[in-house]
């Protein structure tokens, strides 16, 4: 149960063991993310006018996809505890402890969702634009698993909501700090406003062809670039810049550029004859 004092004290516990089981907080958000993730999706998908199997059979390939995604981006944008001074490769294993990068995950997850929807023979614009919302959902109750791991919080700060970080868990140079920006809370309250604007203006504008899913990447992005300058846990610097800014910069530059040309697209097919829209619509039918 996460505390509701502030500034919030550090979890009281991050693990159950369980004779030779170990069950840890993280991993129980992780998965409490996927189950709803999925949910969402199935709910999505059906009102779309597909079957509720397709969103399993494809969650078999996009979730291995992602983690093992999130995990490499991870530890080639981190590789210090990994491969650096003092490091242990092992530790890349141990996926349970933290450490699962979103950009590595969407994009091999994408190319999960992409052979899942292949074999169902439908599109995965409008998989991805089903999934979308739910994805968002999942990174928002999978980041307070950060809060229990209590890692990647941001700059000391006394504002009344700082969370409490134990001294083993502050970084170098930070030791005489206690009180720190809770970044994951931030981030998860921005997923779940983000969540509600994407459902609403999908329904309102009637969005389709691949939007959805860009309009999940910029609002997504707009929220990481701020809360990643807060942000105090090691990562690879460029220009002085943590590498996620760039990244995110970039991904939001693409977003647009996407959502735009996916808008053109989507223009060009309401001109259609009605027979020729309504076959260009069937997108769940096509490969896309």
């Amino acid at each position: 149960m996460i505390p509701l004092s502030f500034p919030s004290p550090p979890p009281e516990w991050a693990a159950y063991h369980l004779g030779p089981l170990t069950v840890r907080a993280y991993s129980l958000w992780i998965l409490v993310g996927i189950f709803v993730a999925l949910w969402l999706t199935t709910r999505r998908w059906v009102e779309r006018g597909g079957r509720a199997d397709v969103v399993g059979d494809v969650s078999l390939w996009a979730i291995p996809f992602g983690i093992v995604g999130g995990r490499l981006y991870h530890v080639i944008t981190t590789p210090g505890p990994y491969f650096g001074e003092g490091g242990d490769p092992i530790q890349v294993l141990k996926i349970w402890e933290g450490g699962l990068g979103i950009w590595g995950a969407v994009a091999l997850g994408s190319l999960g969702a992409y052979i899942g929807c292949r074999r169902h023979g439908v599109a995965l614009s409008v998989f991805m634009d089903a999934a979308a919302p739910g994805i968002l959902v999942a990174q928002a109750i999978g980041r307070m698993g950060n809060y229990f791991n209590q890692e990647l919080f941001g700059r000391p700060t006394d504002l009344p909501w700082a969370v409490r970080i134990d001294p083993a868990f502050r970084p170098d140079g930070f030791e005489q700090f206690a009180t720190f920006h809770p970044t994951f809370l931030y981030e998860t309250i921005w997923n779940l406003a983000g969540v509600a604007l994407i459902v609403y203006l999908d329904r309102r504008l009637d969005l389709r062809g691949g939007r959805v899913f860009w309009l999940y990447v910029m609002v997504y992005v707009s929220g990481r670039l701020w809360i990643e300058m807060l942000r105090i846990d090691t990562a690879v610097q460029v220009a002085g810049l943590r590498i996620n800014v760039w990244v995110s910069i970039g991904v939001l530059v693409l977003g647009i550029v996407m959502f735009v040309m996916w808008g053109r697209r989507q223009a060009g097919r309401m001109g259609l004859p009605r027979d020729q829209l309504a076959a260009a619509h069937q997108d769940v039918a096509t490969i896309g």
